[in-house]
């Protein structure tokens, strides 16, 4: 008597459904993390709020008649670690003698934000309907610095109700 292997049993048989795969909670983990990261970047946006314009190459837009007649201020002003340096169309604005910066540093080598406004202030008295300032700064100037020398240049010191505008339009600019 012969041994024969039949055909059914020498053929590989297909795999049985096991079940389907169920990836419900891989998806609601997913839909957490999402959630989680929208919220989170939406929050964090708001503390890092600064308004400071780009500066523009182009022709700029709106001047009218009336702006041509009042004299411009264009006041720049240069932080170094020698001191802050107050640039302008401005007798209070002038250069200092000898290339000596407008508001030197304070003997611990802290700059002095109180006479920076001090300056902007009679300034603003100057020219009151000048509101654009330009900022720049050393490479190496903390970032720190730079940023109180733009509240120094935007408002007074003091309450709410005490606080005068001064120079609230920031241009970043470059040495």
């Amino acid at each position: 008597m012969a041994f024969h292997y039949s055909r059914r049993k020498l053929k590989p048989r297909e795999e049985e459904e096991g079940g389907e795969l169920n990836i419900v909670p891989y998806l609601d983990i997913l839909m957490n993390l999402i959630i989680f990261m929208l919220l989170s970047i939406t929050g964090l946006t708001a503390f890092g709020a600064l308004n400071v314009n780009a500066p523009s190459y182009g022709a700029t837009a709106g001047v009218g008649q009336g702006d041509a007649d009042a004299p411009k201020l264009n006041l720049s002003v240069l932080i170094s670690h020698k001191g802050l340096f107050i640039r302008g169309n401005s007798p209070e604005a002038a250069p200092a003698e000898g290339g000596a910066p407008t508001v030197p540093v304070r003997a611990d080598g802290t700059h002095d934000f109180a006479a920076l406004t001090a300056r902007m202030v009679k300034l603003k008295a100057a020219f009151p309907q000048e509101t654009k300032v330009v900022v720049a700064a050393d490479p190496d100037i903390p970032y720190e610095a730079l940023i109180q020398t733009m509240d120094a240049l935007r408002e007074t010191a003091g309450t709410a109700a005490e606080r005068k505008l001064l120079f609230p339009d920031v241009t970043l600019g470059v040495l």
